[in-house]
C-alpha cells in the first residue's frame, strides 16, 4: 500500500517534469553555453593585450631608414610593422588615412627622435607603441618625445565612446528585433508581414541613430566629428543587427535571438577593438572584429569622430553586407513558409476530398 511519502514524492516529481520541460531544459543549457562562451570570448580576448605587427611609419635619412627598419621589424615578439616613409607629411598623412598607427621620426642632427601617434584611434594602443618604441630608442641610446597628432577629445579621454556608442546602437537593434518575437511570433507569416517588420525596423533605426548621435555629441560632448555622419552610421548599425537578428528568428524561431546575442556580444564586443584596438588583440578576436557589425561600426565611428571619415569603405560594405543579407533571408524564409503552409493545406484538402469520395461507394 502507497504510503504518505511516496504519494508526496511521486506528486513533486510529476510538479518537476510538468515545470520543466524538454524545452525548458533545452533553452537552460543554451543559455548555460552562452555564459561560457561569453565568459571564454570576453578573458581570452582581454587578459594579456600585446601589441602585434603595429603598423609604423618610419622617417630617417636615407642611409639609416633601411637599418632602423629592419631593426624595429625584429623585435622580439613583432610588436611592430614598421614601414619607410619619405618625410613627415607623408608620415602624418598615413596616420590621418588609418594606414599607420604612429610614425617614429628621426632627428639626423640631434639624440631626441619624435614619435607621432593617434590616441583618438585608441589610447590603449598609442601607449602600447610609446612603450615599444621607447624601449628599442632607448636600447639605440637615442631618447625620444611623443607627440599625439589626433588627440582623443577632452570629453572622450580614452577613446571609448565611439565603441559604447556602437554597442548601445546594436543592443537597440537586436532587442527590437526580439521584441517582434516575443509580441508577434519569431517567424512572420508570409513575405507582407516579414516586409513590413522590415520597414518598421528601418523607421526605429532612423531614430535610434540620430538619438545615439545627439546623445554622444550635443547632450555630452563625448564624441566630436558629423552629426549627420554618425546618425547615418547608427541607422545602419541598426538596422544591419535588428535584420541579422530577424533572420536568425526565421531561421531558428526565438532560440535565434540567443544565436544573435552570440555574435553580437559574445563574439563582437570583445573584438571590435573598443578597449583594446586590433594591434592589442589575439589573432583570432582581431582577425573576426572586423567582420562583425560591433568592429565595423567601432572602427567607422573612430573614422568620423577623429579622421575626417577616412577608411570607412571597408566597414561599411560589411555593415551593408549583414543589413541586406538579413532583409533577403527574413523576406525569402516568410516566403517560403507560406509557400510551405499552402502545400500543407492542398494535401489536407485533397486528402479529405478522397476520402469523402471513397465513402458512398
Amino acid at each position: 500500500m502507497p504510503t504518505l511519502e511516496d504519494s508526496t514524492r511521486t506528486t513533486f516529481l510529476g510538479e518537476v517534469k510538468s515545470a520543466v520541460t524538454p524545452r525548458a531544459a533545452l533553452l537552460v543549457t543554451g543559455v548555460l553555453g552562452l555564459m561560457i562562451a561569453f565568459i571564454t570570448s570576453y578573458t581570452g580576448a582581454f587578459h594579456h593585450p600585446r601589441p602585434t605587427d603595429v603598423p609604423l611609419a618610419v622617417v630617417a635619412p636615407a642611409q639609416a631608414a633601411g637599418q632602423l627598419v629592419t631593426e624595429l621589424d625584429r623585435l622580439p615578439g613583432s610588436p611592430l610593422d614598421p614601414r619607410a616613409a619619405p618625410s613627415e607629411r607623408e608620415a602624418r598623412r598615413q596616420i590621418d588615412d588609418r594606414t599607420v598607427d604612429g610614425a617614429l621620426i628621426v632627428d639626423p642632427r640631434g639624440s631626441t627622435d619624435r614619435l607621432l601617434v593617434a590616441s583618438g584611434g585608441g589610447a590603449s594602443l598609442s601607449q602600447a607603441v610609446e612603450a615599444v618604441v621607447t624601449a628599442a630608442e632607448k636600447a639605440r641610446k637615442r631618447t625620444v618625445r611623443t607627440v599625439d597628432v589626433t588627440p582623443a577629445d577632452r570629453g572622450d579621454s580614452r577613446s571609448l565612446s565611439s565603441f559604447y556608442l556602437v554597442v548601445g546602437w546594436c543592443v537597440g537593434g537586436y532587442l527590437c528585433a526580439a521584441i517582434f518575437a516575443i509580441s508577434h511570433g519569431a517567424r512572420p507569416a508570409n513575405g507582407a508581414r516579414a516586409v513590413i517588420r522590415l520597414s518598421a525596423l528601418a523607421l526605429y533605426a532612423i531614430l535610434a541613430g540620430l538619438a545615439g548621435a545627439v546623445v554622444v555629441g550635443p547632450v555630452l560632448g563625448a564624441l566630436p566629428g558629423s552629426l549627420c555622419g554618425l546618425w547615418g552610421l547608427g541607422a545602419l548599425v541598426v538596422f544591419a543587427v535588428g535584420a541579422m537578428t530577424l533572420a536568425f528568428q526565421g531561421l531558428l524561431g526565438i532560440v535565434g535571438i540567443g544565436l544573435a546575442i552570440l555574435v553580437i556580444v559574445v563574439l563582437g564586443n570583445p573584438s571590435a577593438g573598443g578597449a583594446y584596438p586590433y594591434p592589442l588583440l589575439p589573432p583570432f578576436w582581431r582577425a573576426l572584429g572586423p567582420a562583425l557589425p560591433t568592429g565595423a561600426g567601432t572602427w567607422t565611428a573612430r573614422s568620423v569622430a577623429y579622421f575626417r571619415g577616412n577608411a570607412v569603405t571597408g566597414p561599411l560594405l560589411v555593415l551593408s553586407a549583414w543589413a541586406a543579407a538579413g532583409a533577403v533571408v527574413t523576406v525569402g524564409l516568410a516566403m517560403l513558409r507560406k509557400i510551405n503552409n499552402r502545400g500543407g493545406e492542398r494535401e489536407r484538402d485533397g486528402s479529405a476530398g478522397g476520402e469523402g469520395q471513397r465513402l458512398p461507394a
